[in-house]
């Protein structure tokens, strides 16, 4: 018998976890914000559930901050599927007086989307999301199950793991909870390269070397942008970068990169040291928000 490869073993346990819990549950949704590790997602359902129509809607948080090129890519990608998707708007959470926008230079909108996604799900009576997020993002992380129980207010409490035995997954909900499943908890960044390499996925332009304005904020680079206000002492300037995830163009970090093709990027993940979040997150860096709100997305 022919070993399988590590790559073929992440996605049929991925598979399996998604078609179990469309067995479970009666209203999923996918998480799929336009950036890798939602993309990966993407694929996945495609091998889950295709030639039929995904048996849940996509979703997306968005921001109204986010970088034009994965917007477009979103909605690209999404009409190339023929699928259903569904924008939660943070911009229609401030307008609603859901939510207080946050102001200054270090204001963002990447907390904002705890609130916007809840009333989501609320609204459609999704009672799983499948979301993007790996444990080896950060520390907190790691301590979710596949499956990540979340009660009535949307809050994690990890005293109310369950367990998961033999790739057995508890995914039984209570009026008002819901749960988040996390198909690629066993993957690493450096996994969701090579596979998206191996598939020959398309993914934005801004995951590969390109020529933009930036200013050094943090000991990160920031995309110059109509959202984010400089501070006295800031001045921007052009560089070669890539971006190693996606999200809110006011926290999400750029790095200094030369790698124009996939196996380039492939190369530069494995070498380094340092984790996705850690290099490229502001909020992370500025504050200590909650958990919940650093990852609410699965971005991806």
């Amino acid at each position: 018998m022919t070993p399988i490869s590590h790559l073929r073993a992440l996605e049929a346990e991925a598979i399996h976890i998604m078609r179990e819990v469309v067995g479970e549950r009666e209203r999923p949704a996918l998480l799929f914000s336009g950036g890798k590790d939602s993309i990966v997602l993407l694929r996945l359902a495609e091998k889950a559930f295709r030639p039929a129509r995904f048996p849940f809607p996509l979703l997306h948080v968005d921001t109204g901050h986010n970088f034009p090129e994965v917007i477009e890519f979103r909605d690209r990608r999404v009409a190339e599927l023929g699928e259903r998707l569904i924008v939660a708007s943070v911009q229609a959470s401030i307008d609603a007086g859901r939510v207080v926008e946050e102001s200054g230079p270090r204001a963002s909108r990447n907390r904002l989307q705890t609130t916007t996604l809840l009333d989501a799900i609320a609204e459609h009576g999704f009672d799983a999301l499948f979301g993007g997020a790996r444990r080896d993002e950060e520390r907190a992380r790691a301590k979710e199950r596949v499956a990540s129980l979340r009660d009535d207010f949307g809050g994690w409490d990890p005293r109310r793991q369950r367990p998961e035995p033999w790739a057995l997954y508890n995914t039984r909900v209570r009026a008002g909870e819901h749960v988040r499943v996390f198909p690629l908890s066993n993957w690493t960044e450096l996994d969701v390269w090579q596979y998206i390499a191996q598939e020959r996925l398309e993914v934005p332009p801004i995951y590969f070397a390109h020529e933009r304005d930036v200013f050094r904020r943090d000991g990160m680079l920031l995309a110059v942008s109509p959202f984010v206000e400089l501070l006295p002492d800031e001045r921007p300037f052009r560089e070669s970068v890539r971006y190693r995830t996606v999200g809110d163009m006011s926290c999400t970090g750029a790095v200094a990169s030369r790698a124009t093709a996939l196996p380039d990027v492939v190369r530069e993940i494995a070498s380094t040291r340092v984790t996705e979040r850690g290099e490229t997150r502001a909020d992370d860096r500025a504050s200590e928000a909650s958990m919940e709100d650093r990852k609410v997305a699965g971005y991806f």
